[in-house]
């Protein structure tokens, strides 16, 4: 799974990875965690970042408050479940970061890893979204999901599941392109390339979504 994760790249930097005309300039995020607020890119306004709560609520849901609020989707059932099927075809996001956090079961405990690109530069997660309705004011609420496979070699020593990297702007643009077939975008969520990424072990302090400093990223 995926449950936490960085985005400190400045805003500047994400619009150039990223090719956007329109940013939001959030704040550095040492430890993104469900219900705050991220950036991600939709299919619908590709050339914008927008900040969306992360914990998906479809927008059939009749309780938003307090039904499920998936964090994580996985790509091998998405085409199986309703909600997750119509998402694919028409609601793909990408959810900008340049790290992520996953805990190793160890005999000592669960030990906190950041996992990142060998290059460190940002890149996006697949990712699925939503919006839902509020009947009586007519406020929208859009919502995300990050996308989970397989795990890679390095991953596999972590975690039996790891979020869906894009592989570059090819992949990136391929996903959010709405005319190609569910089949087509189904086929981008694959296991990043291990050879590409590196992780090490970080301090306890990442467990508490409160510590949000570059504390957090310190090595074990």
């Amino acid at each position: 799974m995926c449950g936490r994760y960085t985005v400190i790249t400045p805003a500047s930097g994400l619009a150039k990875r990223f090719n956007t005309k329109e940013v939001v300039a959030p704040a550095p995020n040492y430890n993104a965690a469900p219900s705050q607020a991220l950036p991600i890119i939709t299919n619908v306004v590709p050339s914008q970042i927008q900040l969306v709560p992360w914990g998906l609520v479809p927008s059939w849901s009749r309780d938003p408050a307090g039904g499920p609020k998936p964090i994580n989707a996985r790509a091998e059932t998405l085409a199986e479940k309703p909600s997750f099927r119509q998402l694919l075809a028409r609601r793909r996001c990408l959810v900008l970061a340049d790290s992520f956090y996953e805990w190793q079961a160890t005999e000592r405990g669960k030990i906190p890893h950041r996992i990142l690109l060998k290059s460190e530069e940002p890149f996006a997660f697949a990712g699925l979204w939503d919006e839902w309705v509020d009947r009586a004011s007519g406020e929208v609420h859009p919502t995300f999901t990050i996308i989970t496979t397989e795990p890679n070699e390095l991953m596999a020593k972590l975690h039996n599941r790891m979020p869906v990297i894009l592989p570059g702007p090819d992949a990136e643009h391929a996903w959010l392109a709405d005319d190609l077939s569910a089949a087509q975008h189904q086929q981008l969520l694959v296991p990043y390339d291990t050879n590409l990424m590196r992780e090490y072990a970080i301090t306890t302090r990442v467990n508490s979504p409160a510590h949000n400093d570059a504390e957090v990223l310190a090595a074990a």
